[in-house]
């Protein structure tokens, strides 16, 4: 009995004894253990997506199907990456000509322009929330200007066009699964104008448990747990619009090209000088499938996309792809000296052709969340412009900074709602008052100006910016009517310390802390 039982103990030894050994001798099993989990975490994700699919309704399979089939391949590339997606020796200098200067551009003569705009498709990238600015449903309905919301002014624009060029360009709304229900009520009102509006949603993804690499969802009723759903970011647009049908209805229309920008940059409006670009190009080059407009980089973008020559082709790079050695050269000014506005002209047929190859490969951007109960999940997203490298012959167009104009934080409404700029048709322009051409730069403290609604009950009225380069406001600090600030404003109260600019203060160059309380009589 005790022989057998020591065999036993022997055998028993050797079965454990090479997996010691090989797991002190070289890293190389973990690499194998990560490669094994990989392989499985694809089979079981496929599991659980059917698992999710066979939840809903069936009049929504079909398109839940299609949108989860992209998912698996953004899943799956995920897994085989291997570190950076780029290598940064290999970036090499902008070639000649390989971005165009706005100024060097011809302007279309106004019998043409007609011609032109019938051409033409408007998109807005519209799936954003208006939550990181204290406000609830989609991030185009917030208020911005003489109470006109980023859809009005953007409907004013594209109306406007129409009226006086005698022409129909569409405008067409990327919605995601958040935006589009608010926006399909909100766009009701504009149905007396002279203007087509369409819609199509982009697609919806499942977030990821960051430990197991499962999908969070419990079933694929999407509104029922939204925290477990997410909308992969603007490089969705190419499928999602392809699906909807509504590509090839624009391309049998016989229009070309569509201009894709963010809904809250106000900047973004249709250029006929860029249109005419691609429309009557030079006959000695190449027809541009794809353009992107950049501008001179400033000290407050350098974390901006910008672009760079990557294996004979013009692509965008974006900070999350830098290697982390490499972060401070990507920030730098001169050796990178432009950046994306994501205000984008892409060819339709072009668009057509890369979805039907299957040649899309925009790189992979992991974002990683916390969600509100604790759980630590990744959603995995694409950019728009990162498609650049799938089109023939993309180039850059280097615009005036005014086409650039983002409404990200409180800190750029200020600027929009301030005399800094006019309000004509739908359209800002800076005014002809300011010395220079570039945007003050305004950081406004977080704890008491982040959310719209506190922001502006801190304004009695927007205060005169026309003289002002920089402005820092801290702690809780409130402005009375008729304020005007000049050159470099710093106002800073302490914690428990308030601040109040009087009515009709002028302060040029001022820092201004401690506590300052003005009372009514």
């Amino acid at each position: 009995m005790s022989d057998s039982r020591e065999a036993d103990k022997k055998a028993y030894d050797n079965r454990l004894r090479p997996a010691i050994r090989s797991h002190q001798r070289t890293p190389s099993g973990s690499r194998d253990f990560k490669e094994a989990t990989k392989r499985d975490a694809l089979a079981r994700v496929e599991v659980e997506l059917e698992r999710l699919l066979s939840t809903i309704p069936e009049t929504r399979r079909p398109q839940m199907h299609k949108e989860f089939q992209g998912f698996k391949k953004l899943f799956s590339r995920f897994l085989a990456e291997q570190g950076p997606s780029m290598s940064w020796d290999k970036i090499e200098k902008l070639p000649e000509g390989a971005v165009i200067d706005y100024a060097s551009l011809k302007t279309p003569t106004t019998d043409n322009v007609h011609h032109m705009l019938d051409k033409l498709v408007v998109v807005k990238l519209n799936g954003g929330l208006g939550t990181s600015m204290g406000c609830k449903g989609p991030k185009s309905v917030i208020q911005v200007r003489n109470e006109l919301t980023f859809l009005d002014l953007t409907v004013q624009q594209i109306e406007h066009l129409n009226k006086i060029y005698k022409c129909n360009v569409p405008l067409v709304l990327m919605n995601s699964f958040n935006t589009d229900d608010d926006t399909q009520k909100v766009i009701r009102k504009y149905k007396g104008l002279k203007l087509d509006i369409y819609t199509f949603n982009q697609s919806c993804h499942p977030r990821i448990n960051r430990e197991s690499l499962l999908p969070i969802a419990k079933d694929g009723n999407v509104y029922s747990d939204i925290e477990a759903w997410y909308p992969p970011g603007h490089g969705d647009f190419y499928e999602s619009f392809y699906n909807s049908g509504l590509l090839q209805k624009f391309i049998k229309e016989g229009r070309t090209y569509c201009f894709i920008s963010n809904i809250d940059n106000l900047g973004a409006t249709v250029d006929l000088n860029i249109l005419d670009l691609l429309l009557n190009p030079d006959p000695q080059k190449y027809v541009s499938e794809f353009v992107m407009e950049v501008t001179d980089k400033t000290r407050a973008d350098v974390k901006g996309g910008t672009l760079i020559q990557y294996e004979d082709k013009l692509r965008l790079l974006e900070i999350a792809q830098v290697p982390k050695e490499h972060v401070d050269d990507f920030k730098s000014v001169s050796q990178f000296k432009f950046f994306n506005t994501n205000n984008l002209w892409a060819k339709l047929d072009a668009i057509q052709r890369v979805v039907e190859q299957g040649s899309l490969n925009m790189e992979i951007i992991v974002n990683n969340k916390h969600l509100s109960d604790g759980l630590n999940v990744i959603q995995l997203e694409t950019a728009v412009g990162a498609a650049m490298k799938c089109f023939e012959g993309g180039i850059g167009v280097n615009v005036p900074r005014s086409r650039f104009l983002p409404v990200k934080k409180t800190s750029d409404l200020l600027l929009v709602m301030s005399n800094l700029y006019s309000l004509s048709n739908g359209s800002l322009a800076m005014s002809p008052q300011r010395m220079f051409p570039s945007t003050p730069l305004v950081k406004l403290g977080d704890n008491h100006f982040a959310k719209v609604k506190e922001f502006l009950n801190r304004f009695a009225t927007i205060p005169d910016l026309i003289e002002l380069d920089h402005l820092t406001v801290s702690g809780d600090v409130t402005f009375g009517r008729g304020v005007s600030l000049k050159g470099t404003v710093i106002i800073i109260a302490n914690h428990g310390d308030r601040i109040d600019i009087p009515s009709g203060a002028v302060l040029e160059n001022k820092i201004v802390s401690g506590n300052l309380r003005i009372l009514d009589h």
